[in-house]
């Protein structure tokens, strides 16, 4: 995924500068705009992710400023470690600080929790997917972000993947009738059925056209039976109140896929501090 300068990027940084400075920084006009440099610091261990973001965050204010990064996105740091040196005008690094450093915190959060459940099931063969349950306007920063820290992506929204889910399948009558009117309106898109049992497990098994089956908070002793059922005729996604605790255990069922949405929504922003050199 290349988010350089893509026109989204700058509208979403845009949006978050002129809501932060709204009329104009009062605090950064009562100094003397002279040229200074500054470093971004990581507090913690992190994976970094953001660094368009942030990098935009301060070029839209003046584009005479000059960042030098030590790292890309992607990258592991250190308690201590320096991301990036700037230098420029004291008035437009302190009034975009704030917005690139939240950029900056937040994504690397997503990444470093992606990473952390990523090397927690390594030695199995399972993947760890993404939700729709991410901040709203951030939700292609936070996948992107995801990949960063090892991830997969999930479907990107409501349009890219029929996903079949309890209201859906019940709204249609059953699941071989959803799966049915999805094969015929939608024959070009990925389909993913959600099961809520063994039963409903075995019935989607028995249609064609699905790409995926996605057991919703299965107990590990049906997940282990799901496995057990589908061998290798369809990959499995298991969903519903995994978390860090149970993890291992999801992942050693033998699923193909674990969907989080704590890794986008459940999230402790990445210390980081700018200060002037």
């Amino acid at each position: 995924m290349n988010l350089l300068m893509s026109s989204e990027l700058l509208n979403i940084v845009k949006t978050a500068l002129s809501e932060d400075i709204g009329s104009g920084d009062v605090s950064a006009g009562l100094l003397d705009d002279k040229h200074i440099t500054a470093d971004i610091v990581c507090k913690e261990s992190a994976i970094i992710c953001g660094i368009e973001y942030a990098q935009s965050a301060f070029l839209q204010l003046d584009s005479n400023i000059d960042i030098n990064w030590n790292i890309e996105d992607g990258s592991s740091v250190d308690k201590g470690d320096v991301l990036c040196s700037l230098s420029g005008s004291s008035r437009a690094i302190i009034t975009a600080e704030r917005v690139a450093l939240n950029f900056l915190q937040t994504l690397s959060a997503v990444a470093t929790q992606t990473d952390i459940l990523v090397k927690k099931i390594s030695h199995t063969n399972a993947k760890i997917l993404d939700t729709r349950k991410t901040v709203p306007g951030l939700r292609l920063a936070q996948k992107y972000a995801v990949k960063c820290g090892g991830g997969v992506n999930h479907r990107m929204g409501l349009y890219d993947c029929v996903m079949l889910k309890e209201n859906h399948i019940i709204a249609s009558g059953s699941i071989t009738k959803a799966v049915e009117a999805s094969t015929e309106k939608h024959p070009d898109l990925d389909l993913i059925v959600e099961v809520e049992s063994l039963e409903q497990l075995q019935e989607s098994l028995g249609l064609s056209g699905i790409t995926r089956i996605l057991c919703d908070n299965f107990s590990i002793k049906d997940l282990s039976k799901a496995v057990g059922i589908t061998g290798a005729k369809i990959p499995l996604e298991a969903s519903g109140n995994i978390d860090k605790d149970n993890i291992v255990d999801v992942a050693n069922t033998g699923v193909d896929y674990i969907s989080i949405g704590s890794i986008t929504k459940n999230i402790q922003a990445v210390d980081l501090s700018l200060r002037f050199a």
